[in-house]
């Protein structure tokens, strides 16, 4: 455990809990792509099989049962909650997003560390974690006007990433031998894929203004 690993951590909780403080709070989930929210729920409970199997720390497992928790419950609420699926905007979040599952396990398959069921589900969580935000971006360019709660979620989430790279540089000049390839590449094009979002977002921050995507 390190600073960057420990911020990056700090920052994802944030960003859920952001998000589940609009969907609970406000009961409205307006802005929100339930596609990229069923991706990150397959991607938590694909990651976080080894909670049955290995114990690390009890630092670890509750992050685990956090996200696997809290990824569900979104998921929920979108789809059956008696008032917060009224304000889905189903119409523009038509991304679809279960095209993104099979290739990623079909490269989890060709492209992996160790060739165990584990590790593949694994690996394919790492894949599909990396595109799993495409929906909610291609929802943000078509509604284009961004509320500060779904601004705020999205710029954690990025945060959350790119603080994450700083732990990898940090580890692998720290550690010895610590090479993760398959890690290091999915994580650096999920964190590409926010620069379009972080460049509008400081954009908005710097002129005082509302936060706006391009069509």
């Amino acid at each position: 455990m390190n600073i960057f690993r420990l911020a990056g951590d700090m920052t994802h909780l944030a960003s859920v809990l952001v998000l589940l403080l609009k969907i609970h709070t406000i009961k409205s989930c307006a802005g929100v792509s339930l596609k990229t929210q069923e991706l990150y729920a397959i991607v938590f409970a694909t990651r976080y099989l080894d909670i049955f199997t290995s114990f690390y720390s009890i630092y670890n497992t509750l992050m685990k049962l956090i996200f696997l928790g809290s990824s569900f419950s979104i998921v929920w609420y979108m789809r059956y909650h008696k008032t917060v699926p009224r304000t889905y905007d189903r119409e523009q979040d038509t991304f679809r997003h279960w095209f993104l599952v099979l290739p990623c396990l079909l490269l989890a398959l060709l492209i992996h560390e160790k060739f165990t069921f584990l590790e593949v589900l694994w690996t394919f969580s790492l894949y599909l974690e990396a595109v799993a935000i495409l929906p909610q971006l291609v929802l943000l360019q078509r509604t284009r006007n961004i509320d500060n709660l779904t601004g705020q979620y999205i710029f954690l989430l990025g945060g959350y990433r790119g603080l994450y790279i700083l732990n990898w540089i940090y580890r692998y000049f720290t550690e010895p031998h610590f090479v993760h390839w398959i890690t290091w590449i999915a994580g650096l094009v999920q964190t590409l894929l926010y620069a379009d979002f972080f460049y509008y977002y400081f954009q908005s921050w710097k002129n005082n203004k509302k936060l706006q995507l391009p069509a």
